[in-house]
């Protein structure tokens, strides 16, 4: 194919993913078949620091990148004159991070001579679904949990996505992390907390779960200035207990408000996307609600719910088919909004 030419049906499009803290690519056959997702972290870069150091991350995702895309090429078993297409993640995410990959993509594009597509991170992760289940009818609703965003979209086809309910403040990644800070644990959070709430007793402490009304928008930063009150009067409560009561929390909220947004917008299917999504009780927790709802509950499997190239190139693949090749004088937006 021409860099200005339509995708082909069995279109191979390498995918590029850098908008924070890790360095990913991906190759993905059509948007369905996954052939390789190579993920490098930088955790252990960051956990110095209790988060993530724009600066750190964007110098380590020039080190990892070239290796990272040659991983993914050599695993999926193709060279650059295979490629069909390169998508990037242009945004939302850390500015410099996001150059670094859109910067690479362009330049393996001009080199395959293929076309080049920028890709909405939030999208990417509203229809990472469709790798896990390529026949998915749409529409259906998406809950998409991360350390930057918490929302609710409609997917109403590939590219029709329409924005239901979002944080006012802190995302429930970002709670997640703050709160395993408050508790003395490590960085990451989320994963941190996951693991120490499987020995607590949820139901020992009854935190808020926010913003409890008819809205379908989210609100965390209460929830953690209420952990660390609670942390503060009540020390002898076992971390365990607190990490499970908070985790359990955040989980109703999410579910909640997935199982609303469904009723409201009179679909059957609801799916999950983000990091948080990765999280073992709030996939317990969504399957049960779903399951209680009338509901289908599609889970992406975990490594298509972090960070990740796959769903940027599957993403990328729908976008060129539908609306053609970007140009390669497009920039990186770190402030996109969902469908932007």
């Amino acid at each position: 194919m021409s860099a200005t030419g339509a995708v082909r049906a069995h279109g191979v499009v390498l995918g590029i993913e850098t908008s924070c803290d890790e360095t990913a690519a991906a190759v993905v056959v059509a948007g369905r078949e996954v052939r390789a997702n190579v993920v490098a972290g930088q955790a252990e870069r960051h956990a110095p620091f209790g988060g993530v150091v724009p600066e750190i991350a964007g110098r380590a995702h020039v080190e990892l990148i070239g290796g990272v895309v040659a991983d993914a090429l050599v695993e999926a078993g193709c060279t650059l004159t295979d490629l069909d297409a390169v998508a990037a993640c242009r945004g939302p995410g850390l500015a410099g991070a996001l150059l670094v990959g859109v910067s690479a993509a362009k330049a393996l594009a001009l080199a395959a001579g293929c076309p080049y597509v920028g890709v909405n991170h939030l999208d990417a992760h509203c229809e990472a679904a469709w790798l896990e289940d390529p026949d998915l009818p749409a529409p259906f609703v998406t809950l998409v949990a991360s350390g930057g965003h918490t929302l609710l979209a409609l997917v109403e086809a590939p590219g029709a996505l329409r924005l239901l309910g979002e944080t006012y403040d802190d995302a429930a990644g970002e709670a997640f992390d703050k709160v395993a800070r408050l508790l003395g644990l490590g960085y990451p959070g989320g994963p941190e907390i996951d693991r120490l709430a499987t020995r607590g007793d949820p139901s020992a402490v009854r935190f808020p779960r926010p913003v409890a009304d008819d809205r379908l928008d989210f609100s965390f930063s209460g929830l953690k200035t209420a952990v660390a009150n609670h942390r503060r009067d009540h020390p002898e409560v076992p971390v365990a207990d607190v990490a499970a009561a908070f985790q359990e929390a955040v989980v109703d909220t999410l579910v909640t408000k997935l199982v609303a947004a469904a009723r409201r917008t009179g679909v059957r299917t609801v799916t999950l996307g983000g990091g948080v999504a990765a999280n073992s009780r709030l996939r317990v927790r969504a399957l049960e609600a779903g399951e209680e709802a009338g509901l289908r509950v599609v889970l992406p499997d975990r490594a298509l719910c972090t960070d990740n190239a796959a769903m940027i190139a599957a993403t990328g693949f729908r976008r060129l088919r539908d609306r053609g090749p970007d140009p390669l004088t497009g920039g990186v937006d770190p402030a996109a909004r969902l469908g932007g």
